[in-house]
């Protein structure tokens, strides 16, 4: 997705902030292609709009940012999905990424952070404000510990590097990093995670991490 133009639709109920965020991104060379003041309006109008990222506020009138979340990410084409919260209570975070965002901010954050993390989610990378990543690796650890209800026998075929490139995943490091480390290029390693994701039959980078971590590759 990092190929592509980053458009973003930018979802919040307060219009000032609505505003700020959006011409932020905007004076950022960065294409706001639509805000919405509600989860329906946002649901409604992303399959026209098409954005490669959606900034979405939790609490929204009509349904929780963890709804819009999920819609998003059942259209043909979802967005990856950065929350941008005033909340940063820990069950807020778990149910955001359990859901499939992306990143999850706190609305404390700067301006340079903000935008930061915008491209960063539009390139494939987890992004949380600092703090927040130990909680949820450690609460995929958690649940990785937990009983699992019986799965096939048969474990897909990973190749030597896709193994190497899920650990580091797992370890935390973004794609950028994990090029660095291997000596190959960010499209490379985004190749890599893409072919991993279709053979586990996952969608996103955080059941990537969760399943990574089930098979203690985080170690």
């Amino acid at each position: 997705m990092d190929s592509e133009p980053i458009r973003v639709m930018v979802v919040d109920d307060h219009p000032m902030w609505r505003d700020a965020v959006a011409r932020d991104l905007a004076e950022a060379g960065l294409a706001v292609v639509a805000t919405a003041g509600d989860g329906r309006k946002a649901v409604g109008v992303a399959p026209a709009v098409r954005p490669t990222v959606a900034v979405v506020d939790l609490q929204l009138p009509d349904m929780s940012g963890v709804e819009v979340t999920r819609k998003l990410l059942r259209s043909a084409k979802p967005p990856r999905v950065l929350v941008l919260s005033a909340s940063g209570e820990h069950q807020d975070v778990l149910e955001a990424v359990k859901a499939g965002a992306t990143g999850y901010l706190v609305k404390s954050a700067s301006r340079e952070e903000l935008l930061d993390a915008v491209r960063r989610v539009h390139a494939g990378d987890a992004v949380f404000t600092p703090g927040l990543a130990g909680l949820v690796l450690g609460e995929y650890r958690r649940l990785a510990a937990a009983p699992q209800p019986e799965q096939a026998a048969a474990t897909p075929s990973l190749t030597p590097r896709e193994t190497e490139v899920l650990r580091l995943v797992a370890k935390g490091l973004g794609y950028k990093q994990i090029a660095a480390r291997l000596t190959v290029s960010h499209r490379t390693v985004q190749n890599h995670v893409q072919n991993t994701l279709n053979k586990l039959h996952l969608h996103n980078r955080a059941q990537l991490v969760r399943y990574a971590i089930d098979q203690g590759l985080d170690e």
